[in-house]
């Protein structure tokens, strides 16, 4: 059974009372009037016609029940009139008093309803009136929201200046392990050595770079700047000839998605999507990347692989999540899907992924048409 509403219960409670003092108040005016035995109501007859007394005290007493009937009619409706106005102002004072609740409310749910954590966290209620209860509460959550976003943010910045300082010493190991190979005759040993540390220190390259794709993406979500028109069309052409498939089949169907956007944010989105669709697959499986214009621009990459249960889907999206791997290549940083969905997020769009029933993964980006 669904409750009824605090505002409609409210005003339930004003039009209860109404109708309780307006019985109370009708209850005792009747006790009043029909008292004829109180001052002003006894009425003495004087004469030698008894029977002309008699005659008069009927008459009197059925013209005073006929008033108690009237009184009883007529008080009956005009207290429903009031009582339906009583609620009826009582359902309007209660949307007033509400109303700063309804305001609180409102943002938290754009706060709830924003597409990641810490996205909408610079709503604020800025509520004004007097320092009441309500004003309390709204400038509390204010508070609150506003330290969230700056931890946040902070959060964002301190990934983007490590990532940013970290570049620089692993740049200089590559270099140095580079002349280290290929300068002179190393030993097998040294040589293998030398291999294995190059490759550790690439990947650490990889993922410092997802890691600084990934917070300028969120933190321009909504806001991307250096903005043209692009059609997918072409990014996704572009990708697909310089992508190593690994014997892999290959479904392209480029038709023309046009949107307003950044284009190195654009292709990394595209490109992070087809190699994730080439890392986690099978042998002699396949890959299909599809983009067409339908309610916006759409972005379809589908592959065989491993079978993914739905419930681990979203799971998916999350940083450094990485899923089973069966293809040949290294495994990657767990930032690809994470990236992608900043990416879509900063451009006004938005990432759904379904699993395929026979392994695989669809992953469908819709972004807002040029």
């Amino acid at each position: 059974m669904k409750r009824l509403t605090f505002r409609a219960r409210l005003t339930l409670v004003y039009g209860c009372l109404f109708l309780v003092a307006g019985l109370v108040m009708l209850g005792v005016t009747y006790l009043l009037v029909a008292d004829r035995d109180g001052p002003g109501y006894t009425v003495n007859y004087s004469g030698p016609d008894v029977q002309q007394s008699a005659l008069v005290d009927q008459v009197s007493d059925a013209a005073w029940g006929r008033a108690l009937s009237a009184l009883l009619a007529r008080g009956g409706i005009a207290l429903a009139v009031v009582v339906v106005a009583a609620t009826a102002f009582g359902w309007l004072l209660a949307g007033r008093l509400l109303r700063p609740l309804d305001q609180i409310t409102d943002t938290a749910v754009r706060i709830a309803d924003a597409p990641a954590a810490d996205r909408g966290l610079h709503e604020r209620i800025g509520l004004t009136g007097p320092p009441d209860e309500v004003k309390r509460l709204a400038d509390a959550f204010d508070t609150m929201v506003e330290r969230l976003d700056h931890a946040f943010d902070a959060q964002r910045r301190f990934v983007a200046n490590a990532s940013h300082e970290l570049r620089t010493p692993l740049t200089v190991n590559r270099s140095l392990l580079e002349v280290a190979l290929y300068r002179g005759e190393p030993t097998p040993e040294l040589a293998q050595l030398g291999r294995t540390l190059l490759e550790v220190n690439i990947r650490h390259e990889q993922l410092l770079d997802g890691l600084l794709v990934l917070a300028r993406a969120e933190r321009s979500e909504g806001s991307v700047a250096d903005r043209s028109y692009v059609d997918l069309a072409d990014i996704v052409d572009h990708v697909v000839s310089v992508t190593e498939w690994a014997g892999l089949e290959v479904r392209c169907a480029a038709g023309e998605a046009a949107v307003t956007g950044n284009p190195p944010l654009l292709e990394r989105l595209v490109q992070n999507l087809v190699d994730n669709a080439v890392r986690y697959n099978v042998p002699d499986g396949f890959v299909a990347v599809s983009c067409f214009a339908r309610d916006g621009s759409v972005l379809v990459v589908e592959n065989s692989g491993p079978v993914i249960p739905k419930y681990d889907v979203p799971a998916l999206f999350e940083p450094f999540h990485r899923g089973s791997r069966t293809a040949h290549q290294a495994p990657g940083a767990g930032l690809g899907l994470s990236i992608v969905q900043a990416i879509a997020r900063a451009h006004g769009g938005e990432v759904r992924a379904e699993s395929r029933t026979g392994g695989g993964l669809v992953v469908t980006v819709t972004l807002p048409a040029a």
